[in-house]
Formats: structure tokens, C-alpha cells, sequence
């Protein structure tokens, strides 16, 4: 069953956000994600979200949760957590019919 990481960030250092942008779609591929979306002006229906939405599809939550851990994600991790603010969760897609 495929799984979901879905994100909306905050970017507060387009600098230093923009190095982890250059390298982080490397690690996705090399882990069998995919982007679904990846909106810089996403727009805010209800709640308060922030202005980058970002979803991303694995295969399996085995392979999202590998790649997350993975020494090449952990290694380029800081460079999101320290130029953005906001919220990240892995979810599980439904089941094919």
C-alpha cells in the first residue's frame, strides 16, 4: 500500500531552504518517492497553513520511513528544519479496489 509524507511549510530562510531543495529530490528518487504536489502558493481554505505545500508518494510506509531515516536524508535534514517551520506526517494511501 502506498504512503504519503505530507507537509506545509513556513520557508523563514529562502537561502538556505533553496540548498535543501537542490538536493533533496535525489534522495526521494533514490528511495522511490515521487512528488504528488509541491505548491509555493498553495492557498489557505480553512485553518491558518502556511504558503508551500509539498506531498510526496512511496510505495510502501517501509520505503517513506527508510528514507527518512536514511544517512542521505538525516545528512540534509537541518537544512529544512533550519530554514522553515511547520508540520510533516507520513499517512498510509487506501487499499486499491
Amino acid at each position: 500500500m502506498s504512503a504519503y509524507l505530507i507537509t506545509n511549510l513556513k520557508v523563514t530562510n529562502p537561502e538556505g531552504f533553496q540548498a535543501y531543495r537542490d538536493v533533496v529530490a535525489q534522495t526521494i528518487a533514490d528511495h522511490g518517492g515521487e512528488y504528488v504536489v509541491a505548491d509555493v502558493d498553495a492557498i489557505a481554505v480553512e485553518g491558518n497553513p502556511e504558503h508551500l505545500a509539498v506531498v510526496l508518494k512511496f510505495p510502501t510506509m517501509e520505503a517513506l520511513k527508510g528514507w527518512y531515516e536514511s544517512p542521505e536524508y538525516q545528512a540534509i535534514l537541518s537544512l529544512r528544519t533550519d530554514n522553515s517551520e511547520g508540520n510533516l506526517i507520513f499517512a498510509e494511501g487506501l487499499p486499491s479496489s
